[in-house]
């Protein structure tokens, strides 16, 4: 973990000062729009072909000084002829501030890959493409991060399947990992496993019948 991940949030300044405002759609004129948002939180839109360059401007400029690159996700947008939003969280430490980069992309459209400015992009970027599909181009290790080998799809898409494609579950016989076409729903699957928040039903029962006696007995105590 960095020094900048270990800020509060509430010790950031929500309330940002006019003047870096004003700093900051300054130099981003001819490359990123003004969003509105909450809290006077700075948010700026840019085209993908823009993307690195606001990024690299952001960080090396010595009046805002973004070092930091604290998160980055996506959104899915079915309806969109966009569909997908990439959004970036920077953080300048040096002026206790935040800025917001959103991005928005067709779908199969290739992302250049941030690595080359923020080294902390290379597995947000492995997460975005795990979950999303989106491919970073120039990628150290575009690798899935999250999902098993040989996993299929993208969770996290708004068209992935709640119960996936397929299960994993040990084959016996086979004596080996088996992948099976997933048939019911989670909440009806059959697990043959103890689900730790159900505990052992018998063991449950004793002790229900015990704290019971002990209250009986506290009572007949606590009347003679």
């Amino acid at each position: 973990m960095t020094t900048a991940d270990t800020i509060h949030p509430e010790m950031t300044n929500n309330n940002t000062e006019p003047s870096f405002e004003a700093l900051a759609t300054q130099l981003l004129a001819n490359s990123a729009e003004r969003v509105p948002s909450l809290k006077g939180q700075l948010v700026y839109r840019c085209e993908l072909n823009k993307l690195i360059s606001v990024l690299k401007l952001l960080k090396s400029n010595e009046s805002l000084e973004f070092s930091q690159l604290s998160d980055l996700t996506a959104v899915d947008y079915p309806g969109r002829i966009q569909r997908f939003e990439l959004v970036y969280q920077l953080l300048s430490i040096t002026h206790n501030q935040r800025i917001r980069i959103i991005c928005a992309i067709d779908e199969g459209q290739i992302v250049p890959s941030a690595t080359g400015v923020y080294k902390s992009a290379e597995w947000p970027e492995r997460e975005v493409w795990d979950m999303y599909g989106l491919f970073f181009s120039d990628h150290p290790d575009l690798r899935r991060l999250l999902t098993d080998y040989g996993f299929e799809g993208h969770p996290l898409r708004k068209d992935f399947p709640l119960t996936g494609y397929v299960e994993v579950r040990y084959d016996d016989i086979e004596r080996r990992v088996a992948y099976q076409p997933v048939q019911l729903t989670q909440e009806y699957r059959d697990f043959d496993f103890l689900s730790p928040w159900e505990g052992d039903q018998e063991l449950v029962h004793s002790s229900l019948n015990a704290e019971a006696e002990n209250k009986e007995n506290a009572k007949k105590d606590g009347g003679s």
